[in-house]
């Protein structure tokens, strides 16, 4: 099973079993059984402070996916650490879903463009 990690530092109440559920949901249609993953939900400021740090825009934004492991082939033992999902609620609001597999699929590699594309349609159904 994927563990989910979850820390809340929005300062807005946020629907975490639904968003872990999601996340398990889509990590197994992609062929992820186990592994350790953080959901982090965050305020417009620091969502935009990451972005700027990492990607040098200083704006707000839905979402940020810091991958680790992907779907690299590990040895043995250690569990899969995929990496963190950050998304802002604020920004997001109720439409929290498609970011959040946006964010999944960073995590195992996609990149933007067709094939993650397709990946997000399958998953909204």
């Amino acid at each position: 099973m994927v563990e989910v990690e979850v820390s809340n530092q929005a300062g807005v109440e946020v629907d975490e079993e639904a968003a872990i559920e999601l996340a398990r949901r889509v990590l197994a249609a992609e062929g992820v059984e186990d592994g350790e993953l953080g959901l982090v939900f965050v305020s417009p400021e620091r969502i935009a402070g990451l972005k700027g740090e990492h990607l040098g825009l200083n704006e707000p934004t839905d979402v940020l996916a810091f991958p680790i492991d992907a779907l690299d082939e590990l040895p043995a033992g250690p569990p899969r650490q995929l990496g963190d999902v950050v998304l802002c609620p604020e920004v997001v609001r109720d439409a929290w879903r498609a970011p959040l597999v946006h964010g999944l699929l960073h995590l195992l590699g996609y990149d933007h463009g067709g094939e993650m594309q397709a990946r997000e349609e399958a998953h909204a159904r």
